[in-house]
């Protein structure tokens, strides 16, 4: 009798010590991602089954401190082919150290500024992703990142669903073009506020380059590429610039994400264009800009099938 209450304990103690094991490997188990950080052991990474997204675990990342932390994997590629990342990531209290985009949770290539938008705050689910071309890589580290290039950041955020995906060549010569005219723009330079508002005669050369642009592309690509450019005027002022150290100020995919994103979800266009001014006669010093400008966001655009 002893023997065999003594072989049960034995196996009552094996049975607890192989769930507290697999409990403990199915938390740390990233299946071959590699862990980074720019402060070591300052980040908290785990899978986590109580926060999902669907009925895998979800990859999560904490910073009670400031850092920036990431999950990554190599991947292959063929040349001059155009690719696309995607998940679902879900934050809590994410909040930049500084006070510009770009930082925040994020799907990027490690080594680059290739990246998606930056999700900050506190968000529930949604889809993020991006979008490049290999060129002449064949082999990039494709990280899932709390933080940045651009700094770091403290919070949590989960990433869940991965997906990567291979574009394909269209033959098709014509491009659909969408032209967001911002009117206002309403943001703190040095703690102090400027505004800026585009004038009639702004709209007038705007609209009059865009007309030219298309009407003169046929001839100026000898027949290779046609466009359809749609304007739309977007009222809502920008209220946030990022910078750049080397180059100034400068509006970014998460400045105008929420302006724009809705018309570009329900149409396929292959290029997008923001075109804001940034300065005037009074504030040209202060922005360091006295022009209004086209911006090409590769962030928010959904043209990852290559074109000639």
């Amino acid at each position: 009798m002893k023997k065999l209450i003594s072989n049960i304990i034995t196996w009552i103690i094996l049975i607890v010590v192989l769930v507290i094991a697999f409990k403990f490997y199915k938390k740390n188990n990233f299946n071959d991602f590699i862990r980074s950080e720019t402060n070591l052991h300052t980040s908290e990474f785990a899978r986590d089954n109580d926060i999902k997204y669907s009925k895998i675990d979800s990859y999560k990342i904490n910073s009670n401190n400031a850092n920036d932390a990431t999950f990554y994997k190599t991947v292959k590629l063929n040349k001059n082919t155009p690719y696309k990342v995607t998940c679902m990531v879900k934050t809590e209290n994410v909040v930049p150290t500084e006070e510009i985009s770009g930082i925040g949770a994020q799907i990027s290539i490690i080594g680059t500024t290739e990246k998606s938008v930056a999700v900050t705050g506190t968000q529930d689910w949604q889809k993020i992703e991006l979008i490049f071309n290999s060129k002449n890589r064949e082999e990039v580290e494709i990280g899932f990142r709390l933080g940045g290039y651009l700094g770091k950041c403290t919070g949590t955020a989960w990433f869940s669903d991965f997906t990567f995906e291979e574009g394909t060549k269209n033959d098709n010569n014509k491009w659909k073009f969408a032209c967001f005219i911002f009117e206002n723009t309403d943001v703190k330079i040095n703690n102090e506020e400027v505004k800026v508002t585009m004038t009639s005669s702004d709209f007038y050369d705007i609209t009059d380059t865009i007309s030219r642009f298309q009407n003169n592309i046929p001839s100026y690509t000898k027949n290779k590429m046609t466009a359809e450019c749609y304007t739309y005027k977007v009222t809502t002022p920008i209220t946030k610039l990022s910078y750049d150290k080397e180059f100034g100020y400068y509006v970014a995919a998460e400045d105008i994400e929420d302006s724009i994103k809705d018309t570009v979800n329900q149409n396929d266009f292959d290029h997008i264009f923001a075109i804001i001014r940034l300065g005037n006669d009074e504030y040209k010093n202060d922005i360091q800009i006295n022009d209004w400008i086209g911006l090409r966001l590769y962030g928010l655009l959904w043209n990852w099938i290559l074109k000639h």
